[in-house]
């Protein structure tokens, strides 16, 4: 979930992306001892990034790919999943939501935005501010003065970022930043309007999250963009966005589905990419769409070893945790607005309520959404799904001490961080991870393997339109690469280093 309603000055940091040529490299069919190619560009991942980035390779007239995917479908994290009892069944999204951001006038379209247009997913406004109700461990109580004050905080957390970067001051995290700017929430109706605000956009806490990026991810979306959050009701899934768009160009035969990579070798003559049933593939070229978090756990191994500059960029940055919890229940008895939010003694504990039985939803449909993030969503993880159901109604019979709270139909939630093909939510940007590092994120590998995702975006990290632009612009290099015979590569920093020597005397 995203912010929308702030006026802000802000100066984006420069990037230092450039690109370097090199010298021509011969392409062989025989590669490390193979003698069959099955592709010019093995793109690796089905999801946004993979999808467009094959759609660019196809509008540049380079139709010689496989897109390898490890799920059933394409889709990577949009994905959906049928929920609800008998004869009363609806298609919800654990992963990706929402448009963010869609057009204001003659601007620049988020190209996510364009793409639900194109293919009439269904969509939905979403009013976070103006509907909706709180409460906390007595009940209902009302706090939106509290979180009236939150709204203002963060304006002023992201205004004050804007205002360091011309007098080139360090980055800090955004904990940091909201002390500095006087914010510094002691109860739990505060801290619960600040995880509104904060923690329910980025996945992660103030205190693991860079104050400069997180601004400039945000303004860069709903200031480039629009204020408008759109939540998608689509009942073929979200993932019709990405599914219909590869259906105009793609031939079925280009894509391997229930495909999970495990080694990756590269050489100067071509690439070969070994699947979990031993299959092997050879290419001239690898497009990783992987997820950062999947990267971090070495679920894929390669050969040479990645580069310690890439290791490091890898590390360096951080994977959020984003977990949705749907219950459906046999009638409605909960607030009627679309949002609620719940203040309770530890922060983070089932804060943000979303009704999805609302008018321009699921009308009738008994279900209700709460969603946790970070630590508290890989704590759930660790739980049985009984276990934190019992949580859940735990927090509702505390929310509405009076009612009789009846048993759920259906309960379900994703455990995104241990499943080893995504290993978390989305990307986040913490204070350590420096601009040289997201160059050498970006950076390609030698002259075969490339690299792209949200992650890789400076300006839209964690983001739908991220992963998109991000499969666009990469799989653009490696067509001037194919086109013109040579390999070019974008630059990279060997050691990211201090600014200063380090005073230890």
């Amino acid at each position: 979930m995203f912010h929308w309603t702030y006026t802000l000055s802000f100066i984006l940091l420069a990037a230092c992306i450039g690109s370097l040529a090199s010298s021509v490299v011969p392409i062989k069919q025989a590669v490390l001892g193979f003698e069959h190619k099955n592709a010019q560009v093995l793109i690796l991942g089905g999801g946004v990034a993979g999808v467009i980035a094959a759609r660019t390779l196809h509008e540049q007239g380079i139709d010689d790919i496989v897109i390898i995917e490890a799920g059933p479908e394409l889709g990577g994290r949009m994905m959906s999943h049928e929920f609800g009892g008998e004869g009363n069944r609806w298609t919800v999204e654990v992963g990706a939501n929402w448009v963010q951001g869609t057009q204001t006038g003659d601007g620049p379209a988020n190209p996510i935005w364009t793409l639900a247009r194109k293919h009439n997913i269904s969509l939905h406004p979403s009013d976070y501010f103006g509907s909706v109700e709180t409460y906390d461990y007595s009940g209902p109580v009302d706090f939106q003065n509290i979180l009236q004050e939150s709204i203002d905080q963060f304006d002023k957390l992201t205004s004050l970022a804007g205002a360091r970067v011309p007098q080139r001051l360090v980055d800090m995290t955004a904990r940091s930043g909201y002390s500095l700017s006087g914010a510094r929430p002691e109860t739990p109706h505060a801290r619960a309007a600040e995880y509104y605000q904060f923690d329910w956009e980025f996945g992660a806490t103030p205190e693991e999250t860079s104050w400069l990026a997180s601004a400039w991810a945000h303004n860069h979306t709903f200031r480039m963009f629009s204020h408008d959050n759109l939540l998608s009701i689509d009942q073929r899934g979200f993932k019709a966005l990405i599914k219909e768009e590869a259906d105009d160009f793609l031939d079925t035969s280009k894509v391997l589905l229930n495909s999970t990579v495990v080694l990756i070798e590269r050489s100067k003559q071509g690439i070969v990419v070994t699947l979990n049933d031993q299959t092997k593939l050879v290419g001239d070229y690898v497009l990783c769409t992987f997820s950062l978090g999947v990267l971090q756990h070495d679920d894929v191994q390669f050969v040479p070893p990645l580069p310690q500059w890439k290791r490091e960029a890898i590390h360096s940055m951080a994977m959020g945790t984003y977990t949705k919890i749907f219950i459906q229940f046999p009638h409605k008895f909960w607030f009627d607005s679309e949002m609620a939010l719940y203040a309770d003694h530890e922060r983070g504990r089932y804060p943000i309520w979303q009704s999805l039985d609302h008018s321009g939803l699921f009308l009738g449909s008994g279900i209700i959404m709460t969603t946790v993030t970070g630590d508290f969503s890989r704590r759930i993880e660790s739980m049985s799904d009984f276990a934190v159901q019992e949580e859940v109604l735990s927090v509702l019979r505390t929310m509405y001490p009076n009612a009789t709270i009846p048993d759920p139909v259906d309960f379900h939630f994703k455990r995104w961080n241990s499943d080893p093909l995504f290993r978390g939510s989305f990307s986040n940007w913490p204070a350590n991870f420096l601009s040289e590092h997201q160059v050498n994120l970006r950076a390609n590998v030698g002259q075969r393997l490339w690299f792209a995702g949200e992650a890789t975006s400076k300006k839209h990290f964690g983001y739908l339109h991220g992963a998109l632009s991000e499969g666009h612009d990469i799989a653009m290099l490696i067509a001037k690469c194919i086109h013109e015979g040579v390999d070019v590569g974008l630059e990279h920093v060997d050691r990211v280093r201090n600014a200063l020597p380090y005073d230890v005397a």
